[in-house]
């Protein structure tokens, strides 16, 4: 026998709306055969992977897409939050006592009689304070996780050491780091050894991570826009040979490049 749908008493009222979702999130774990046997770290990756492309759906701005993509984010948090609380870990309400917490006492700003003067100070104080929530042995850069992606990694770190001023002071030496690297690299390459040419290929990554965050650019943003660019690109090629009655592999690289620039100036 079916269960019976939960439905908020008042659908304009969010109290009323997260009750009867959480209520539901609570039967799809008692009587669906595939939600009952998950685990959190069965769905761990579904995780990962619902933020990717919530993710997806900001850099598309398609905000229709984004709502549900959210929806999908706020469904793992539920189910999470329900695995853990037929465990014994926590509640739904634990999770929102604890972020709430946590807002209040980083935000004194807000809060509080803490005065400060710009995003930049909100940001020094933050950090400060999380450091005094921790252990006096904790480093600033315990809360970066390792499986990260690596662009997205290296900004973490580099953001978090500059709060507390460990930071390039004058753009100029910034980029001289970066042409430091890359002679380093260059240099390694003519050597040919493979592990110093993997190691000063990651310094230069790095050190160009470093920059692009100095001008307010976000590197793993940045490459993922490249990426989007260049698949479009190599489809209009794939396209344009398909209805052609080309192949690919038979083409020459002139006959691509032409496509390629077609697809340029059609904006893809």
């Amino acid at each position: 026998m079916s269960s019976k749908i939960p439905k908020p008493n008042n659908p304009d009222d969010i109290r009323d709306l997260f009750e009867s979702f959480n209520e539901l999130v609570w039967i799809l774990r008692k009587e669906c055969p595939w939600d009952k046997e998950q685990t959190n770290q069965s769905i761990a990756q579904l995780t990962i992977e619902e933020a990717y492309e919530a993710v997806d759906a900001i850099y598309k701005n398609d905000d229709d897409d984004f709502a549900g993509e959210l929806g999908d984010l706020l469904l793992h948090v539920v189910m999470h939050s329900v695995m853990a609380e037929q465990r014994g870990a926590f509640t739904i309400k634990d999770v929102i006592k604890r972020i709430h917490h946590k807002m209040v006492t980083r935000h004194p700003h807000v809060f509080g009689e803490v005065e400060v003067a710009d995003q930049y100070e909100v940001l020094r104080n933050w950090e400060n304070i999380k450091k005094s929530e921790k252990s006096e042995d904790a480093s600033i850069l315990d809360g970066v996780p390792i499986n990260l992606p690596a662009l997205l990694r290296a900004e973490r770190i580099q953001h978090k050491a500059s709060r507390v001023g460990f930071d390039w002071l004058e753009k100029q030496d910034m980029w001289a780091k970066v042409e430091e690297e890359l002679a380093e690299l260059k240099e390694e390459l003519k050597n040919g050894n493979q592990q110093r040419k993997t190691e000063e290929f990651g310094d230069y990554l790095f050190a160009l991570v470093n920059a692009a965050r100095y001008e307010d650019i976000v590197a793993e943003e940045s490459l993922q826009l490249a990426n989007n660019k260049f698949t479009n690109r190599f489809m209009h090629i794939e396209q344009r040979a398909h209805s052609n009655g080309q192949e690919l592999n038979k083409m020459t690289l002139a006959e691509m490049d032409a496509y390629w620039d077609e697809a340029k100036k059609l904006g893809k």
